[in-house]
């Protein structure tokens, strides 16, 4: 008999408690880069206050791998009585949901958290946490945690006429069970916001290694810019880093623009400080600019080649550019703010950018027609790889079907929401995969070894390596500058590779294709890890998976914690060895599989990791070793 449902059944959350129920709705997840988002909920609020102009510097201490505290010197929180709830607002605040100072513009004008949710949802999933607000005079302090005040606000003398707000905190361990803070990821974000605001100092302490980290930037994203080629060892085209800065109906736009040799478009988006890393409507002002501003300046000058056409990809192709917008009241999709949504500031955008740039072109005539050449060059080389492309698929072509790889097993169905393509290791795998999948939407595309590592290859030889261009043809979107989403005919990317350190390199050297060549797939969430495991562990009669050591030990202690129970344990060298049905139960069935899905955090992060790791140079690896070398508990040599 079915349990009755009635009025008793429905749960009613109060104060914090929604977020502890559920913290995914309000940090993206309990994984390392939900971990991390609270401590950018807490940096956001004090960078608020100084591009509203109320202070210039932070200070960000780490204490412990999971305690960490944020300082500004702002106007500090305010302290005095709510008038409505009776308590301070420092505990409205930190305790209640939708509460703060930014849902209309008078305190304001510019700001990153709108909801009202930052801070208190810090709170809650915190074990601990504790404010000090310096107004002139007086301190004013109180302790919380997992949300709820252990005491009310008390006052302590101060020395000074000074303002600001002192947070330190630790995220509730079990919330986010062994995670903890890394500090190379906490140096490089705040490295990126002293580039995103002029002029703010931030300071960065690790207790942990003794480092003390200073950062300034007076040219801001111009200063960014460089960085970026540096890294990359990107050739630059113009003379110098274009920088645009105005204001209209309120909204303040900051551009910096660079062409290089590259045939990679990289464009970083952000909104009133806030990575956009899915880019919005900013993203097509800045691409209407520049398309409009160098089409009419090839017209108005009657540049154009008999025959050649000019399209937005060629003018974009090794462009990097930054484009950052201060507006009152932005319309972010989701509580992690990945994409700006507000309609309209795609027209606020290009009329400030447009006019001002093809000015720039037209007193700078040079400038503009080593530009205006490299686009030339761009276009005659796309047309040249259609023909070639055309001509390829005229000869080949002898039915309707497309002109796949011979050794895809793809699937039948033809709606790219619903197909997955395995890439996997080896023939041997290839065919337990093939045996395993669901054939309606899973295809299978098996590689031979290690492939090329593009990051220390010309792109000829990119070109010409088989099994990269085996990928992109099954993949159907092309690749750099022919790069167009419409043409993808899989919407979940795989990488299935042994769980060893030769399957762990195979998927670096094709992540690092992905990221140089079809970096829109990893944006668009579009490309993941799969997770086969190491070990079979059979208890008895029950059998159970585990990814690596730790969780075989883990399932040992589970379901075996007397050791009286017969056990069974399998350690799998290969995907290989994994018979079709025992691969498709524990990596290729939607129900039991673990995907992890690959994104990039920022740019000038994951820029620089695989420059370093990958590239031609040796010195960033060998330094990158020693830092990390008491960090490795165990090596698969």
């Amino acid at each position: 008999m079915a349990k009755e449902y009635s009025a008793k059944d429905i749960q009613v959350l109060e104060g914090l408690e929604p977020v502890r129920k559920r913290p995914g709705m309000y940090i993206g997840g309990v994984d390392s880069r939900g971990y991390h988002h609270l401590l950018w909920e807490i940096v956001d609020n004090c960078v608020d206050e100084i591009i509203n102009g109320h202070g210039t510097k932070i200070h960000v201490v780490l204490h412990s791998k999971n305690f960490i505290s944020v300082e500004d010197d702002g106007r500090g929180i305010p302290v005095d009585m709510h008038p409505k709830l009776k308590i301070p607002a420092l505990e409205v605040i930190l305790t209640t949901l939708h509460a703060g100072g930014k849902f209309d513009q008078g305190s304001y004008e510019h700001s990153g958290g709108l909801h009202g949710v930052g801070s208190s949802v810090v709170n809650a999933l915190s074990s601990e946490l504790n404010v000090r607000i310096k107004k002139g005079p007086k301190y004013y302090l109180q302790e919380f945690s997992k949300g709820k005040p252990l005491g009310k606000m008390h006052k302590a003398k101060a020395e000074g006429k000074s303002t600001g707000t002192y947070i330190e905190f630790k995220p509730d361990s079990t919330i986010f069970k062994d995670l903890s803070f890394d500090s190379e990821t906490i140096r490089k974000r705040l490295l990126i916001i002293t580039y995103l605001h002029k002029g703010l100092r931030i300071i960065f302490e690790d207790k942990l290694s003794g480092k003390k980290y200073d950062y300034q930037h007076d040219e801001g994203i111009k200063d960014y810019i460089t960085t970026l080629l540096a890294q990359e060892s990107k050739r630059a085209i113009l003379t110098d880093t274009y920088y645009f800065e105005g204001k209209d109906s309120g909204v303040r736009i900051e551009a910096a623009l660079q062409w290089t040799e590259s045939t990679e478009f990289k464009l970083m988006c952000y909104a009133n400080g806030i990575d956009t890393y899915m880019g919005g409507t900013h993203e097509n002002g800045l691409k209407n600019s520049l398309y409009k501003a160098i089409k009419n300046y090839i017209s108005v000058h009657d540049l154009l080649p008999k025959g050649l056409t000019v399209i937005n990809d060629d003018i974009r192709e090794g462009v990097v550019a930054i484009i950052s917008v201060y507006l009152g009241n932005p319309q972010f999709q989701g509580q992690t703010k990945e994409r700006l949504n507000n309609p309209e500031i795609a027209l606020i955008v290009e009329n400030q950018l447009r006019p001002a740039f093809e000015q720039f072109l037209h007193q700078n005539k040079v400038i503009a027609e080593n530009l205006v050449n490299r686009i030339f060059l761009s276009a005659k080389a796309r047309a040249a790889s259609r023909a070639a492309a055309q001509d390829v698929t005229r000869k080949s072509v002898t039915n309707s079907r497309l002109n796949l790889p011979g050794k895809l097993a793809d699937c039948t169905s033809k709606k790219p929401a619903d197909c997955e393509l395995f890439i996997v290791e080896g023939d041997s795998a290839g065919g337990s995969a093939k045996m395993g999948r669901d054939r309606k939407t899973q295809a299978i595309l098996p590689l031979r070894g290690k492939v090329l590592n593009c990051e220390q290859a010309t792109f000829k030889k990119v070109q010409e390596n088989k099994e990269l261009m085996d990928l992109v043809q099954a993949l159907g979107c092309g690749y750099g500058s022919t790069f167009n989403i419409k043409g993808l005919r899989y919407h979940k990317i795989c990488l299935l590779m042994d769980a060893d350190s030769d399957g762990h390199h195979i998927a670096t050297l094709l992540l690092t294709f992905f990221y140089r060549y079809l970096p829109d797939l990893i944006r668009m969430n579009y490309v993941y890890l799969c997770t086969p495991p190491l070990y079979r562990v059979k208890i008895s009669k029950d059998s159970y998976w585990a990814l690596d050591e730790e969780e075989r030990k883990a399932i040992l202690a589970k379901h075996n914690p007397n050791g009286k129970k017969k056990v069974e344990i399998t350690r799998f060298k290969g995907l290989g060895e994994m018979n079709p049905d025992v691969l498709k139960l524990t990596t290729l069935d939607r129900n039991n599989r673990r995907l992890q899905s690959v994104h990039v955090e920022n740019d000038l992060h994951t820029g620089e990791v695989v420059t370093t790791l990958m590239g031609k140079e040796v010195e960033g690896r060998y330094n990158f070793i020693i830092e990390k070398a008491d960090q490795v508990s165990v090596l698969d040599l």
